[in-house]
């Protein structure tokens, strides 16, 4: 039997005569580029190129969460391009240019830069103040511009929102000041629905429009809500929705319901990834550090205050690069296999100290949120 081994492109960077040899190097991505994101492709061409992207980021020794950042940053484009399309359509229909100024948000994961294969579009809008006497006029533009860019990344591969979380709605489309408006009512006491719904506002990145106005709703959102206690309490009461999935003894804890894919299954991003991030943003509420990424709010929180040390930061760092790293190869074996691309994870795909170490890292996010809950 022979072992067939690919080696990383990065053993063709020096040559036989020493020389850095370039070109060989970066084959792979000139190859990926030419059949799979030429200028001639559709936007759904490019979507579904994702996994052969990732399949040679992979080649190339790129780690998961850097990994993320691109696939992110791929998305981004995919929204800009389906924006400017619809506004194009729409010029063409005699609808005329945007307005007012816009910012069109991307929430969530996408606005963390830390998507993997198969998200769906969690996504919001700000729209500059103007006269209600044009709101009519004004919010028509911008719902049928919303309605057409969430249609098409749809089309694209992108689906909509099951919980209509998409700037097609009224809910999340609004103006600056009514933004600042819905922030008051929402922190004003510690009703769950409205905490639920701050939380999933508060990871946001303007990928099209005029950031500014991001840059406005993000001071609002500082001054706000560092001065709500009753609101950040119930914030931190909420963190028992989203147990980490080990049992009392501290064991990874599998529990095969009828959602679960596998025998022994792990929802790793509901049950891992998302408890550390909803206590870091907790976290960072409290002490007025306002990073968005998962990597950006552990440096800032070890670097700039005291609530975490740098060593339990670096730990916690580690557990969320390698929760990535299994949830991206897990991604990448499902799709391969004609399967959904989801945050569920077959335990029995891991390696003996895999399992450990993820046992390991989910002890570690279970002392932090339990930490940040009683703070």
């Amino acid at each position: 039997m022979r072992i067939v081994y690919r080696a990383s492109p990065w053993r063709s960077l020096i040559g036989h005569n020493g020389a850095f040899d370039v070109p060989a190097l970066t084959a792979p991505l000139r190859d990926l580029h030419a059949t799979v994101f030429a200028s001639h492709r559709t936007l759904a061409d490019a979507y579904a190129a994702q996994p052969a992207f990732v399949d040679t980021l992979v080649h190339y020794d790129v780690p998961a969460w850097r990994i993320s950042q691109l696939i992110s940053d791929h998305n981004a484009w995919l929204y800009r391009q389906a924006i400017t399309r619809s506004i194009d359509e729409m010029q063409a229909q005699g609808w005329g240019e945007p307005p007012v100024d816009y910012c069109v948000l991307m929430l969530g994961s996408a606005a963390r830069y830390e998507s993997l294969l198969g998200p769906d579009q969690d996504n919001a809008l700000i729209i500059d103040d103007y006269p209600d006497a044009r709101h009519v006029e004004i919010d028509g533009y911008f719902q049928a511009l919303s309605m057409r860019f969430t249609q098409r990344l749809d089309e694209v591969g992108i689906p909509l929102c099951h919980g209509h979380v998409m700037a097609r709605w009224p809910m999340w489309r609004k103006r600056l000041s009514e933004w600042q408006q819905q922030l008051d009512i929402w922190s004003a006491d510690r009703q769950v629905k409205r905490v639920q719904q701050t939380n999933i506002l508060l990871d946001f990145a303007p990928v099209m429009g005029n950031p500014a106005l991001a840059e406005s709703l993000g001071a609002g959102v500082a001054s706000t809500l560092s001065d709500a206690p009753l609101f950040l309490h119930e914030m931190a009461a909420l963190l028992d929705e989203l147990p980490v999935a080990l049992d009392r003894f501290g064991r990874i804890a599998s529990h095969p319901t009828l959602e679960a894919p596998y025998d022994q299954a792990v929802n790793l991003k509901r049950q891992g990834l998302m408890p550390l991030i909803s206590a870091l943003r907790l976290l960072c509420i409290r002490h007025q550090c306002y990073e968005i990424g998962t990597r950006e709010r552990l440096l800032a929180l070890s670097h700039f205050t005291n609530a975490l040390t740098k060593a339990q930061s670096a730990l916690l760092l580690a557990a969320f690069e390698r929760m990535q790293h299994y949830l991206l190869g897990q991604q990448r074996h499902n799709m391969a296999h004609g399967q959904v691309a989801d945050g569920w994870v077959d335990l029995r795909r891991l390696r003996d100290d895999e399992r450990l170490l993820l046992k390991f890292d989910m002890q570690q996010i279970k002392a932090f949120v339990n930490q940040v809950k009683k703070a």
